[in-house]
């Protein structure tokens, strides 16, 4: 998503026109329509002040994701019981294929060995339940994967 339609999808979220915040900001509202058009960006003061008024940090102003935003209102309307029906494997492969092909190509049985030690041991080290466990689990992957991807 481009800066500037996290700038308008920030100023639509907090219910303020453009005029509102070129008022709060003392420019035009053409100025904003810019920065929110692309056309041009607004300076790193008014990216601060932007950032303020719409009651986010400068960092979630740049990186703000309507996708991401819209993923976590549907996974809150989402009852359990349909949750439990969709196979999120096939979901999921539609965007990264490699899901809907691995199981010919990895030795499932030796990864899963390991991985039920590791979801044992959080259960018994930390007295979590199976759930508990598997997030803990899957969050520390991530964060591995995370910092890998840094190097």
């Amino acid at each position: 998503m481009s800066l500037g339609n996290s700038l308008f999808h920030a100023r639509k979220k907090c219910g303020l026109s453009q005029e509102d915040v070129a008022e709060k900001l003392g420019v035009s509202r053409q100025t904003v329509s810019k920065w929110e058009t692309d056309e041009t960006v607004p300076d790193i003061r008014q990216s601060k002040r932007m950032a303020v008024l719409f009651h986010v940090s400068l960092d979630e102003l740049v990186d703000f994701d309507l996708d991401v935003q819209e993923i976590q209102e549907a996974i809150d309307r989402t009852k359990e019981e349909t949750e439990e029906k969709i196979d999120w494997t096939s979901a999921w492969g539609k965007k990264y294929p490699i899901l809907l092909k691995y199981q010919a190509e990895v030795n499932i049985p030796n990864y899963a060995r390991r991985i039920n030690l590791m979801l044992d041991e959080l259960k018994r080290e930390c007295d979590y339940n199976e759930q508990d466990a598997m997030l803990v689990l899957k969050d520390i992957l991530y964060q591995v994967w995370k910092q890998r991807k840094e190097r």
